[in-house]
């Protein structure tokens, strides 16, 4: 499973930084680190809609008060 998370300028400002942390974060927790390849990319092309996240190109908007439901939800109901 591929976590791809937007650091371009619109997103780092809405929170990337610390929709990263969270992620990297639950990852480790949840003994996920071979199973999820978690990485960063530039503008998706939807700023408004940040910050923008997807997970095996399926998108998503995450904020950093929705990492917790969106990780479990998405990645852990999944992998």
């Amino acid at each position: 499973m591929k976590i791809t998370v937007c650091i371009g300028s619109s997103c780092h400002i809405k929170g990337s930084r610390q929709v990263v942390e969270q992620l990297q974060y639950l990852i480790s927790e949840n003994n996920l680190g071979d199973k999820v390849e978690l990485g960063g990319t530039f503008c998706m092309g939807k700023c408004q809609q940040g910050v923008c996240v997807t997970v095996n190109d399926e998108f998503f908007s995450v904020t950093p008060d929705t990492v917790g439901e969106f990780f479990q939800k998405n990645v852990v109901e999944k992998v």
